[in-house]
C-alpha cells in the first residue's frame, strides 16, 4: 500500500507543476496591465514613472520565467505574495475565506447524501413503478435547473414571499447557510440519485442477488449488506467529485448569496486583476483535485480486490 501511494504521489507532482505553470502563463498572456488597472479602479491618475516603479516593486518588470520561478518557490514555502488590491498577505486572506467554504461544502455534501442515497435505492428497488417514475421525474427537473436559477427561485419563495430566510449572508450564519446549501444540494442530489439508482439497479440484476433471493434472504438484507457494498465505489467517486468542486468554491452560489468563501474571493480577484489571489486560488484548486483523486484511488485500492490483485490491468 505504501509503495502504491508513493507511486501515485510521484505521478501527481508534474501534474501540479504543469497546472500552475499554464495558469500563470495564461494570466500573463490575457492582456491588460494589473498595475494600470489597479490605479484606474482606485480612480487615481498617476504618471508612467509611478506605474513603472509599482511594476518593479511587484516584480512585474522581470522576465516571465523569473516571475514564475519566484512565485513557485514562494508558494512551496508558504509565501504566496501580497494582494495588489488589499495589500494583505495572500495566504492570510485565503485562510480567512476558507472556513466559510468548508462549512458550505460539509453541509451541502451531507444533505446531498441524505437525499440521494435513500431515493436512489428506493427508485432502483421500485423499478418501473409509480414511485420510481416520480423520483426520476423530480430528479430530472432538479438536474436541469442551473444553480443560479435554483438560487433565484429559493430566494423568491423563502426570502421575499415567506420572509423566513435572509436573501444574502448576515450575522446569523445558521439561517444564512440554508439557501446556499439547498441550492447546491438540489442539483447534486438530483444527479446523484440517478447515478445511485443506476449502480444499485445494475447490482440487483446480477446472479448473486438472484441466488440470495432463492435462498430466502430478505430483500433489505440483500440491498444493505451486499448491493450497497458493491455500489460503494460509484458513491465514493461521486462524493470525491463533489468535495473537489465544492472545496474549490462554488463561485456562482457564493456570489449570489454573498457567501464570503474562496469562490467569491476568486471572482472579486479576477474582476480586479489581483494576480496573486487568482494564482493562489488556481493552485488551491489543483491541489484539491490532485489530493481528492489520490484519496479516491487509495480507497479503490483498499475496497476493490480487483484493483489490489490486478494492478494496472484492473
Amino acid at each position: 500500500m505504501i509503495k502504491y501511494v508513493l507511486k501515485r504521489l510521484l505521478q501527481l507532482i508534474p501534474v501540479l507543476i504543469g497546472i500552475t505553470f499554464l495558469s500563470f502563463a495564461m494570466m500573463r498572456l490575457a492582456g491588460g496591465d494589473a498595475v494600470t488597472y489597479m490605479y484606474e479602479n482606485a480612480g487615481t491618475a498617476v504618471s508612467q514613472e509611478v506605474i513603472d516603479k509599482t511594476r518593479a516593486e511587484y516584480g512585474l518588470d522581470q522576465p516571465f520565467l523569473v516571475q514564475y520561478g519566484k512565485w513557485f518557490a514562494g508558494m512551496v514555502t508558504g509565501d504566496m505574495g501580497v494582494s495588489y488590491v488589499s495589500k494583505k498577505d495572500v495566504y492570510d486572506t485565503f485562510v480567512e475565506k476558507l472556513p466559510a467554504t468548508l462549512l458550505l461544502t460539509v453541509s451541502s455534501v451531507l444533505l446531498t447524501m441524505i437525499i440521494s442515497i435513500p431515493l436512489g435505492i428506493l427508485s432502483a428497488v421500485k423499478h418501473n413503478r409509480w414511485s420510481d417514475y416520480v423520483i426520476r421525474f423530480v430528479s430530472f427537473i432538479g438536474n436541469s435547473m442551473p444553480n443560479f436559477f435554483a438560487a433565484l427561485v429559493l430566494m423568491y419563495f423563502f426570502s421575499i414571499k415567506l420572509g423566513w430566510l435572509p436573501v444574502i449572508t448576515t450575522d446569523n450564519i445558521a439561517l444564512s447557510l440554508v439557501l446556499p446549501t439547498l441550492t447546491l444540494a438540489i442539483a447534486m442530489a438530483s444527479k446523484y440519485t440517478r447515478q445511485v439508482r443506476a449502480a444499485v439497479l445494475e447490482e440487483l440484476n446480477k446472479d448473486y442477488v438472484a441466488g440470495a433471493r432463492a435462498r430466502g434472504v430478505r430483500g433489505s438484507v440483500i440491498v444493505w449488506r451486499n448491493v450497497m457494498k458493491s455500489s460503494m465505489l460509484t458513491i465514493i467517486t461521486l462524493l470525491a467529485l463533489s468535495i473537489g468542486s465544492l472545496l474549490g468554491g462554488t463561485t456562482i452560489v457564493e456570489t449570489i448569496f454573498m457567501w464570503d468563501g474562496v469562490g467569491k474571493m476568486a471572482v472579486d480577484a479576477i474582476t480586479m486583476r489581483d494576480y496573486p489571489i487568482v494564482q493562489a486560488y488556481v493552485a488551491w484548486m489543483a491541489i484539491i483535485y490532485v489530493v481528492v483523486n489520490l484519496v479516491t484511488d487509495i480507497l479503490y485500492h483498499y475496497m476493490d480486490p480487483r484493483v489490489r490483485l490486478g494492478g494496472d490491468q484492473a
